[in-house]
């Protein structure tokens, strides 16, 4: 009389139990047979097969487990387990891959959990380390030929497929445009005015020296929360000017003691296509951040602008870093990012660091769909 498969699997287990893998493995295959549909019966094969040494045997028994259940954690483990010991180092590789993205959503992993975990972020950092080698000495010149659109998403493609660079999402606190593309830093050829802007940096400069020299009350502080908030990020920030700025326009609204302080300023902004949406758009100021302070990461309200960086006043030891990439700002060359993207600056100086910060239209989007966002704006604003 053939066993069912409980009572044949309980005979293996009692066989394992005995140490005799040979005989388990004949109850446990008989449960297979029994009820193919079960992934434990088929991981107890493995695991019978597995003590006898035959690899192809446990491959197999595996697979049937994972047939049944390709998120079958346990299964994805010891098929990672049995790559790794063949020395199949590409398929262990993303085998224990699926084990991280799977194993990260356990809610409360066992201490032996975490340190196979560990192992296995290890095992992946080591096979990406080994690969990175050939591949940029191969494709490293061919990124650096490309234009700046290309080379830089080139880079960024290969830096992600070797675990080196983490890609980050649109993230807005306010109006989120759809399928416009997730870009940490906009490509200068979409903003053909740099250069024009650029070449008035030292007036510019010269603007904001007076204004610091004698601010009055232009300088206020950036973070200005209402009172009784507290216990986020910007607790360090809020209302001091360790973090400072000087608004010649704030949400739409010109600030007209300082440009009238700031006539070259004024007129450069001017001269720029930025987005006029009342009570919301444009805002341009110089921000000024003092010696050893960091602006922690954050993301922004909408993904419907471009924010443009005029460096002014850069001393060494000031960063700014936009979702995988950091730059360096160099005075006198202006730059664009999506401010959506997690973001942050430093300055580890002895000195003050000053940027002047606008924003514009993301370039990406037509004047047709411009007008529509501003439109859109302005109806919610006076509905509510």
């Amino acid at each position: 009389m053939a066993l069912s498969s409980q009572e044949a699997n309980a005979r293996g287990l009692v066989a394992l139990r005995g140490g005799d893998a040979a005989g388990a493995r004949r109850y446990f295959e008989q449960a297979v047979d029994a009820d193919p549909g079960a992934g434990s019966l088929w991981r107890n094969l493995a695991h019978a097969c597995r003590l006898l040494d035959d690899a192809a045997a446990e491959r197999a028994a595996l697979d049937g487990a994972l047939a049944i259940d390709a998120r079958d954690l346990s299964a994805l483990v010891r098929l990672a387990q049995w790559f790794e010991r063949a020395g199949e180092e590409r398929e262990a590789m993303l085998r224990w891959s699926g084990v991280i993205q799977l194993g990260e959503q356990v809610a409360e992993p066992s201490p032996d959990f975490v340190r196979l975990l560990d192992h296995a972020r290890a095992y992946c950092a080591a096979q990406q380390e080994r690969l990175a080698v050939p591949v940029q000495q191969a494709l490293g010149g061919r990124v650096a030929a490309l234009d700046q659109t290309g080379r830089r998403r080139a880079g960024a493609f290969v830096d992600h497929a070797l675990g080196q660079r983490r890609i980050y999402p649109n993230v807005c606190a306010g109006i989120h445009y759809p399928f416009l593309p997730a870009d940490e830093f906009f490509d200068d050829v979409h903003f053909p005015w740099f250069a024009a802007l650029a070449a008035q940096t030292d007036a510019i400069r010269g603007e904001l020296e007076a204004l610091i020299a004698d601010p009055g009350d232009a300088l206020i502080p950036y973070v200005r929360m209402e009172k009784g908030v507290s216990g986020s990020q910007w607790d360090g920030l809020n209302g001091n000017l360790d973090w400072g700025a000087c608004f010649l326009w704030e949400y739409g609204r010109p600030n007209q003691p300082v440009l009238d302080r700031c006539p070259v300023t004024a007129a450069a902004l001017a001269a720029l296509p930025r987005s006029y949406i009342p009570g919301r758009a444009p805002s341009a100021f110089f921000s000024m951040l003092k010696p050893h302070t960091r602006i922690p990461p954050h993301t922004g309200v909408t993904n419907t602008r471009a924010i443009v960086h005029l460096p002014l006043i850069v001393p060494p030891g000031c960063g700014f870093r936009v979702g995988g990439e950091t730059r360096e700002w160099e005075p006198g060359r202006p730059f664009a990012f999506d401010d959506t993207i997690e973001h942050e600056a430093w300055n580890d100086s002895d000195d003050l660091r000053a940027v002047l910060i606008f924003d514009v239209w993301n370039p990406h989007m037509s004047l047709e769909e411009q007008a529509i966002v501003a439109d859109y704006c302005a109806m919610i604003d006076k509905l509510t």
